[in-house]
Parts: C-alpha cells; structure tokens; sequence
C-alpha cells in the first residue's frame, strides 16, 4: 500500500502484523482505539490478528467505529489494501472472557495471535509485529514454557540469536545487562564479554531507530557506582574495563555512572540510551518518566517487534479510559525501525 511521500512521490506504507492481547484487560479496547486513528491509517498497513466479535466489544468501550475488510491469512502479502484488515481467527466467545481476569481461556486467546503475527512476520507478509498488553500469568496458562516473550518468540520461530527488550520514550531508551533472573543472581551474570554484547546490541538497534551516532550511558550496579570499591567491586573488575574496551571499539559510550542520577545525566547531556545492570535499575526510572508512552521494543530479530511497555491494567478494563498513547508510539517506533532495515538493501 502506498501513501503520498514529502516529494509527492508514492511512498508504500509498512505493513504490521498485530496482535490482540489479553482479552480481559484494556488490550480489546486499545487495539480498536488505535485502528481507528487517523494518522495511523496514513502511516502503515495493519493486519490485525484476533476474534471480531472481542475486537468489536473494544471497538464499544471505546466508543470508535472501525472499518476493516475481513481477509484470511492465505489472501494476505504485503501490497495493502486501502484499509487496515483484519483476520478473524473466531477462537474466544465473549461470553467465556471474565473481565479483569487471567484466565486459560484469555492465554489461548492472546497465544495464538501473537504465534499468527510472528509467522506472518517470518513468512514474509508483514514487516514487523506488535501486540497490545499479554497477561503472563495467563499466557503461562496455555504455555508453560512462557518466562517472557522473548522465550515465546525463540520457540516459534526456532530462534537461537540473542534477543533483548529495550524500554523507548521518545527522548532516552533503556538497555539492560540481565533482565527476567533473581536480583539475587544479577552480579554473577555480569560479565566484561556479557556488557559489550549488549553495548553492540543496544547500538544496532538505536542505528535501526534513525540514531547514527547514538550516546550511550552506563549505570554502575551499587550504590554511589561501587564508591571507588567501597560497596563493592564490580564497578571496577567488570563495568569500567567493558566501558574502555567498548570505547576502544570506536562505541560512543561512557561511565559507569551512580544509577541514582544516571537518567538525570542522560536527559540533561543529550545521551541517547542508559544501559543498566537489571531490570528495575531502568524500568523504575523509565515508567516515571513517561509511563503513558513508554514502548517495549525486542531488539535482535530479523524484524521489529514492539507493545507498549504498560500492562494489561485490569483494574481499568472495560471503563474506555485506557491511554493509547503507548500503543500508538509502539505502532509507530515499528513502522521507523522497519523503514530503515527496508532502506537498507538500496543503500548497501
């Protein structure tokens, strides 16, 4: 599908695989609110995976109208058509959906369009995929296997490369060196060899997002960044020796610095991404900064694959106050990333 460029030129539109989240919370709800946005109709084609009948439910909380052709998975490619499309898998009657819930039922539901979207994706017929808010508890219902989604994507797509969630708001991004383990078992995980993996992961992906020259900051891990050594050593054993072998590297990194003030820096220096020890070290720091338009973005796989980095907020389902603020951000963060990796093969 093609949308007037700057020039006037044709420019054809990303196509996105998305699929509905759990059905019990806000996910309903925000994908019909975002399938109705005008700018997101002008910015890239979505195939919108779940049951009509769920997805219409959310359209009436929302108070939207969609229209969306119906097309089944054998009829899709990626030329678009004028309207956003829909697949209805038919697989949740809204009357076994048990509002504000985790639920077998709400797991399957959510399980299956999320594995429809990555195939999809893997097969060529979308451009990239995102999801509105899973319930893990219930994914892990359906799927016991299920840790994150990260786990999720490496068993459908036989995945074996390395794969990591980065947290976007529009002016930071937030790396992390370990993330779903113990924050007992953190500074085991630490390793020299571990942080530039994820200081050259976390480069890539900002390089994908439209960042060429991207700064990065780095958190230490204890209080006041070790001290010089008095709250602990793996400031100067493991975090500074991957900072001066990553700026050896030609990386445009610095510290670390106390994870106190670490977003401060980076907001006020114009640093493009924080890359923190674990997983609270960043998410804390990230959700009070712009809770409403974080994005979840997994960075590693052939395509992009974002969903806002809110949850399911169950407390909130079904009263059409859910934000779309996040949801839109994430639509939009993957259509640029996959922009570029399209760009890339002409540039080469």
């Amino acid at each position: 599908m093609t949308t007037p460029g700057a020039d006037g030129t044709e420019e054809r539109r990303t196509v996105i695989a998305l699929a509905m989240g759990d059905p019990a919370g806000i996910s309903p709800e925000l994908t019909a609110r975002l399938l109705a946005l005008s700018d997101i109709r002008e910015a890239v084609h979505i195939i919108a995976i779940g049951d009509r009948r769920i997805l219409d439910e959310g359209a009436r909380v929302a108070g939207v109208t969609l229209d969306l052709e119906s097309v089944s998975l054998d009829s899709l490619d990626r030329s678009g058509t004028a309207r956003h499309v829909f697949v209805d898998l038919a697989h949740l009657d809204p009357a076994d959906v048990v509002r504000g819930e985790a639920t077998l039922a709400g797991g399957t539901f959510a399980t299956r369009n999320f594995r429809t979207a990555l195939e999809l994706a893997h097969a060529g017929k979308a451009e990239a995929v995102c999801f509105t808010p899973f319930n893990k508890k219930a994914m892990r219902f359906a799927y016991p296997g299920y840790d994150d989604e990260i786990r999720f994507v490496a068993d459908v797509l036989s995945f074996t490369g390395k794969v990591r969630e980065f947290n976007v708001l529009e002016k930071v991004w937030n790396a992390r060196v370990t993330s779903h383990i113990p924050l007992k078992d953190v500074a085991a995980h630490l390793s020299v060899d571990a942080i530039l993996a994820e200081i050259n992961l976390t480069q890539a992906c900002l390089k994908d997002a439209g960042y060429e020259e991207a700064r990065i900051a780095v958190a230490g891990l204890n209080p006041h960044a070790g001290d010089g050594g008095s709250f602990g050593m793996e400031e100067i054993d493991i975090i500074e020796p991957a900072v001066e072998k990553a700026r050896a590297l030609g990386f445009n990194v610095e510290g670390p610095f106390p994870a106190d003030t670490v977003f401060l820096r980076a907001l006020k220096e114009g640093f493009n991404a924080v890359m923190t020890m674990y997983h609270d070290q960043g998410q804390i720091a990230m959700k009070i900064i712009g809770f409403d338009k974080g994005v979840t973005m997994m960075g590693g796989l052939a395509f992009p694959l974002c969903t806002p980095a809110h949850g399911t907020a169950y407390d909130i389902a079904g009263k059409g106050i859910a934000d779309i603020g996040a949801t839109r951000e994430a639509i939009l963060l993957a259509a640029r990333m996959a922009k570029k990796k399209r760009a890339l093969p002409a540039a080469a």
